[in-house]
């Protein structure tokens, strides 16, 4: 068997080398006219350790995307917390730019069972805040203000009021959790099958490229997507590497980006809480 050459680039860098070379192309060919686009996608993203966000939001700025950001109070790498002070600049300038917003619990709660009764009670575990890694017994109305806490602080922050809808950490949730927090006024919004993008995931086994390759291949239409805003435990972070290429990517499939506030599953709900 011949062996490659030391020099060589590995395939799948190469590829996405490659790649990210004729998007740009594209890209810099100039607008191409055509009828206005009828393949929307909903990018979203979620709070994390913040150190790729300022890298996030300036792709997203020249590409002119505006995203949802679903966010909790998490550790970061810089600052006081993901909705601490520190980051209130970040924000705000998000929010000048049109983005829009909704809670990921404040203290990034995770459901982990419902508990047995006749009110609805859920075992949940904190994964930030004073409470991170303790086991929780929980009714619906302290669930719901840690829904309503997350939303308060970013209308502090953003002085936009935040879209009715929240995420679960993890996707996690049962029938009776979602009931709970439809009743305080929260609708849930999770994600595509082939909207996770793959950045939770160790990047040994799941390379950028990879990732890359597999969400243009896979996203349809009114997919709604997922990644965020830094990942602790991925060596090789796939913001903002994979993020423009993507986004150069969707459009020139023909796709175009919407904030959740246009979702159809979603826009009515969020046009009655006003």
């Amino acid at each position: 068997m011949r062996r490659a050459s030391k020099s060589a680039a590995p395939p799948c860098r190469a590829a996405l080398t490659a790649a990210i070379a004729l998007l740009l192309h594209i890209a810099l060919a100039g607008p191409v006219a055509r009828a206005a686009c009828d393949k929307p996608v909903y990018l979203t993203f979620d709070t994390g350790h913040m150190e790729v966000a300022p890298l996030i939001a300036e792709v997203l700025q020249r590409q002119a995307v505006r995203v949802t950001f679903f966010a909790a109070n998490e550790r970061t790498k810089v600052g006081d917390g993901s909705l601490g002070e520190h980051w209130a600049p970040w924000w705000r300038e998000r929010a000048a730019e049109g983005h829009e917003f909704a809670s990921h619990t404040w203290s990034h709660v995770y459901w982990r069972a419902d508990l047995p009764g006749t009110a609805p009670r859920f075992k949940v575990q904190a994964s930030a805040g004073a409470q991170q890694g303790v086991v929780l017994n929980w009714g619906a109305a302290e669930y719901c203000q840690q829904i309503q806490q997350a939303g308060d602080r970013l209308q502090t922050l953003t002085g936009k009021k935040p879209l009715p809808l929240y995420r679960a950490p993890g996707g996690k949730t049962s029938l009776q959790l979602l009931a709970a927090a439809k009743a305080c006024g929260y609708a849930h919004v999770g994600w595509a099958a082939a909207g996770f993008l793959g950045d939770e995931l160790p990047s040994d086994k799941f390379s950028n490229p990879l990732l890359l390759a597999k969400a243009l291949r896979d996203i349809r239409s009114g997919d709604i997507l997922v990644a965020h805003l830094g990942i602790w435990s991925r060596q090789e972070p796939w913001a903002p590497a994979v993020l423009e290429p993507l986004l150069l990517g969707l459009k020139a499939r023909g796709f175009c980006f919407a904030t959740l506030r246009e979702h159809p599953a979603y826009r009515a709900w969020v046009a009655a809480s006003g």
